[in-house]
């Protein structure tokens, strides 16, 4: 049952990753033909809701990144309380590894590219937007491989991710934040105590969790905080509870539905939206630049030394374990694949320069295009050619 749902699970990220891939190839079409004109008075079309005082007002681009991304946020939300309570991360042996290496992973390609744009502050905004992993694609890579792969080995790399995507929205909502609504943020604070309320009374109609969702989803937008915290909040709530005769728990079935319409729909659309990169004025020396540099390398070479390195020395100073099934070559190609950090990457790259000029929206872009396929590009070849090879699959 568990083989079958994981085999299912890599499908749909592989067909995501496709779409994905497709969907950000049509954006740069659209933006360097004829056809930009109308490419970018689509996301330019002004998008208006009112009810009575409350109004929100953002072009079609915004609706995207902060509404529909909220979805997206918000499943992701469902995944990390499932694995919390009944899945990987619910037994500490085998989420300690996936943890230290999603710190790394996280922090030294934030370090390399602060080295890379010290003393720029507008460029220093997008310090974490390497440190991102695309599931998505990942799982998507490894889907391609097939039985080439260890079970371990799947396991490691979603963990990860879905730890890697907790700590991207802590960062969001830590250093991402704009100027604070006091009001806006008390309607928040009612709506989580409502949520919770729900939750404690052992509500599981999903009606109710939604509504009082949609309320949070406004009142986090107006606050400052950025939008698609509300989505993750709101999934922390959704009941883990079976209802008469039923064999999924509301989350379930909920993360279930969801997860087609996320993968398939929600994601491509966020990529074409934000993937379209003008090659007009790009030259050689556009290849140089520090924010650039700072996303690809941090992506390629960052993920390599923060997630193989951080497990390597937790391992050989005894303090975790390898899991069985895995080795160490297999260890550096999931490594690799971790500095995939396309969606996650462009979400984050669009926080970061929404004021920063449309120089750091052409670098960022290309950085994460560059670094992104580089990583998945070597970890497929590594997983396929070469870790196949040998009776090395662990080093002591």
């Amino acid at each position: 049952m568990l083989i079958g749902k994981w085999k299912e699970l890599l499908n749909l990220e592989v067909l995501s990753g496709t779409l994905l891939l497709l969907a950000a190839c049509l954006a740069m079409v659209a933006e360097n033909t004829p056809v930009n004109v109308y490419y970018d008075l689509l996301l330019e079309t002004p998008v208006a809701i009112k009810i009575g005082e409350f109004a929100i007002a953002k072009p079609l681009l915004l609706w995207i990144n902060d509404g529909l991304m909220a979805i997206f946020f918000f499943l992701i939300g469902l995944e990390v309380k499932r694995e919390f309570l009944a899945g990987e991360l619910s037994e500490p042996s085998r989420v300690a590894l996936p943890i230290f290496a999603a710190i790394g992973g996280m922090a030294v390609p934030a370090v390399i590219y602060a080295s890379m744009n010290w003393g720029d502050p507008i460029a220093m905004k997008g310090w974490a937007i390497p440190s991102a992993t695309d599931i998505a694609f990942a799982l998507g890579v490894l889907a391609l491989l097939g039985n080439r792969v260890p079970r371990a080995l799947k396991l490691f790399l979603m963990t990860l991710a879905i730890i890697d995507d907790l700590g991207a929205v802590i960062i969001i909502a830590i250093f991402y934040t704009v100027d604070l609504s006091l009001s806006s943020l008390l309607l928040a604070i009612v709506a989580i105590v409502i949520l919770f309320a729900l939750n404690r009374g052992g509500i599981l109609s999903l009606v109710p969790y939604m509504l009082v969702g949609l309320v949070l989803w406004g009142a986090v937008l107006k606050s400052g905080v950025h939008a698609t915290l509300a989505g993750l909040l709101t999934a922390f709530f959704i009941p883990f509870k079976r209802g008469p005769g039923e064999s999924q728990t509301q989350l379930e079935k909920l993360e279930n539905d969801l997860h087609p319409s996320v993968a398939y729909g929600i994601l491509p659309l966020f990529a074409f939206a934000n993937a379209g990169i003008p090659f007009d004025g790009i030259s050689i020396d556009s290849f140089l630049h520090p924010v650039l540099l700072g996303i690809s390398v941090g992506l390629f070479a960052g993920n390599q030394i923060g997630v193989f390195g951080f497990s390597w020395v937790a391992i050989k100073l005894g303090a975790l374990e390898l899991p069985k099934g895995m080795s160490w070559i297999q260890l550096y190609g999931v490594s690799l694949l971790c500095g995939i950090g396309f969606t996650m990457s462009l979400f984050v790259a669009s926080l970061a320069f929404e004021q920063g000029g449309p120089d750091y929206v052409v670098d960022d872009r290309l950085g994460i295009l560059f670094g992104s396929l580089s990583s998945g590009i070597l970890g497929y070849v590594v997983l396929r050619f070469i870790a196949g090879k040998g009776k090395d699959v662990r080093v002591e």
